[in-house]
């Protein structure tokens, strides 16, 4: 998708006759800002207009209440009797976030989003009760202000450890958070600072040192704090923690606008950015004073975001996939298949809570080769095959829930097809190898004299086979 095609801006997107709100853009809406819709969700959210559902999805995502808080949030290391019982909270609390992301499509999304940008690693800190705070944050101001995330995130347990925080003294001073502050948290990689402007961040994020015992508290120590005289992006003060970030968004918010509405853009459209759409929205952000909840509103109502161009075009992560499988067929996974899920998408390149570097996940076409893309197609045949043999006659629902039609073989196919792939497929032959599919070995006069419909014994099975049919489709792999 070339962006120079989309001839739409950051105007709200007002449906017509010519270009009407149908399933098409409502799908392709929950499943950038979510992970899709169930079939009983589609029609009353076609009834709704498409501005007041993006603010409904935004505003549900600020309210929404943070997880109850775990008993063992606050433990440390002499808390447990053995490593196994700390294995067990950390994927206690894996299955409650992936089972989060099926019920509560933006802010997990969101959550999802940050977790790639202020990348920490549990395979260092190795602490459930780090975990627990990490992730607390990153649903806290999932849509929330961006500068107050990430005043909070530099003085988190599991980020002092991952980037070395909690070694930066004034006495032996460690740059590790210093640069990924500027390279990849705000500004972007060499984009108006310097080595010294590093080098003084540094000394400005010194004392965070506070360390008694392993899985405890990390806190502040005067002590070990640089309070002498800095120099950073050409001022000069005795800038501390706080001081050091007011400065920084203070005088390089237009580059923290960029490279924030830079990342926005490219998770929720795709790889080409279009600079006018990109200028617009570093606007609506600077103008809020770094909330998130205004550039998502403004992007996600623009006709821009809505334009056909933009449909079907971005390859969706292995946690994207899987949880979209579940969602559009409408069936939540049990708690035990939350760990499968996350079993296979560590698989696929994407395990949670450790992405491969500070980098985070590079995305869109690393997420397929030819070795992923077989890996993909056994899973999501073989969770159809789990869902089959656990309950047939749900496999039967979702394809009538997701059909107008009683005793077409080809609309009924059809309406399945488009709930799974919105955008459709490709090509005509494409339509009548999935119908053939679906027809089994049903002889064609019960389809020709109408006597097939959709109560059918056999109609599940029929469903089912669509439906390995259709996750095999390079068009499936897409959101």
């Amino acid at each position: 998708m070339l962006n120079d095609c989309v001839a739409s801006g950051l105007e709200v997107f007002v449906p017509g006759a010519d270009n009407p709100w149908d399933r098409a853009k409502l799908n392709h809406l929950l499943l950038r800002t979510g992970f899709g819709a169930a079939p009983q969700e589609i029609e009353a959210y076609l009834q709704m207009d498409p501005s007041q559902l993006v603010d409904q999805l935004i505003d549900d995502a600020i309210n929404l209440p943070l997880p109850e808080k775990p008993d063992w949030a606050d433990w440390v290391l002499d808390d447990y009797d053995e490593q196994e019982e700390a294995i067990e909270q950390i994927f206690s609390w894996i299955k409650k976030w992936l089972s989060d992301m099926y019920d509560h499509g933006l802010r997990e999304k969101m959550a999802l989003f940050w977790h790639n940008h202020f990348v920490t690693s549990i395979d260092e800190y190795f602490c459930p009760s780090y975990l627990y705070r990490y992730h607390k944050l990153l649903q806290k101001y999932a849509v929330g202000n961006f500068k107050e995330l990430t005043v909070e995130m530099g003085t988190t347990p599991a980020m002092l450890i991952y980037l070395n925080g909690v070694q930066n003294t004034r006495f032996q001073p460690n740059e590790n958070y210093a640069r990924e502050l500027l390279e990849l948290f705000t500004l972007g990689r060499d984009n108006n600072y310097t080595e010294d402007d590093i080098k003084e961040i540094a000394r400005a994020l010194t004392g965070w040192n506070g360390f008694t015992e392993a899985c405890a508290d990390i806190g502040f120590v005067p002590l070990l704090h640089d309070s002498g005289s800095k120099t950073i992006f050409g001022e000069t003060g005795n800038f501390d923690y706080n001081g050091l970030h007011d400065l920084l968004f203070d005088v390089r918010k237009e580059e923290i606008a960029d490279r924030i509405c830079r990342k926005l853009l490219l998770e929720f459209v795709g790889k080409e950015i279009n600079e006018e759409i990109l200028e617009g929205l570093k606007q609506v952000f600077l103008e809020n004073d770094f909330e998130i909840a205004p550039v998502l509103r403004t992007l996600f109502k623009s006709a821009y975001f809505f334009d056909a161009e933009q449909l079907g075009t971005k390859i969706s992560s292995p946690i994207e996939l899987l949880i979209k499988q579940t969602k559009q067929i409408g069936i939540k996974p049990e708690e035990g298949e939350f760990l499968i899920i996350y079993s296979v998408a560590a698989q696929l390149n994407q395990q949670l809570l450790s992405p491969p570097d500070v980098s985070g996940w590079p995305g869109d076409q690393n997420w397929l080769n030819s070795s992923l893309l077989a890996i993909r197609w056994s899973v999501l045949e073989g969770y159809i095959g789990l869902l089959y043999s656990r309950n047939r006659a749900s496999i039967g629902d979702f394809g009538k829930l997701v059909t107008n039609h009683f005793n077409d073989v080809d609309l009924v196919c059809r309406d399945i097809i488009h709930h799974l792939i919105p955008w459709g497929l490709p090509f005509s032959s494409d339509y009548e190898a999935a119908i053939d599919v679906f027809k089994a070995e049903i002889p064609q006069n019960y389809f020709d004299d109408g006597s097939w419909n959709i109560e059918w014994e056999v109609f599940p099975e029929q469903v089912a086979i669509l439906l390995i049919h259709l996750v095999k489709q390079p068009e499936y792999q897409l959101i």
